[in-house]
């Protein structure tokens, strides 16, 4: 039997058209990807977290010469919020992406997989949805409202 997966999203044409709490996300992740430290594959990556106290969060990408050894800035971001606010929900994701030489045809970039599998645990041990905004360095955003609807088939504690 064939089933479909339908997911929604939000598409922004440029960042004009997201609040001022998502313009000031989008800010910040950009101003992380300018400290990325991609000198392997130069491409450089930002995330800002929203924290439900308001507080705002962010990070890069880090590699290493051992590609394996390195992280996303979605989890460096996202595992650094976690051991410093354990117990304070994240509401809101950002995350900018690209070439270190950006061209403004670059589309939004989501997360790796093992950024969404990551992001599926917070938002599990939160018991809440995490909004997920993506974008390149071309002003064009995507939004999604749980990092569910990019990872449909999640893996997650009630497997183990």
């Amino acid at each position: 039997m064939k089933k479909d997966i339908q997911i929604s999203y939000e598409h922004f044409k440029n960042s004009s058209e997201l609040n001022d709490i998502e313009k000031k996300l989008f800010e910040r992740a950009i101003q992380a990807r300018e400290n990325a430290y991609a000198p392997y594959s130069n491409f450089l990556v930002g995330c800002a977290v929203l924290l439900e106290n308001g507080e705002i969060y962010s990070g890069n990408n880090q590699e290493n010469a051992a590609y394996p050894s390195g992280l996303c800035a979605e989890r460096t971001t996202l595992f650094w919020v976690a051991a410093n606010f354990p117990d304070v929900k994240v509401k809101k994701i950002f995350v900018v992406g690209g070439p270190k030489e950006f061209h403004d045809k670059n589309p939004p970039i989501p997360p790796c997989g093992a950024c969404r599998q990551s992001l599926i645990e917070y938002e599990t041990k939160q018991n809440e949805d995490i909004d997920l905004y993506f974008s390149s360095m071309n002003d064009e955003v995507v939004k999604v409202h749980s990092i569910k609807d990019l990872l449909p088939f999640y893996f997650d504690s009630s497997f183990l």
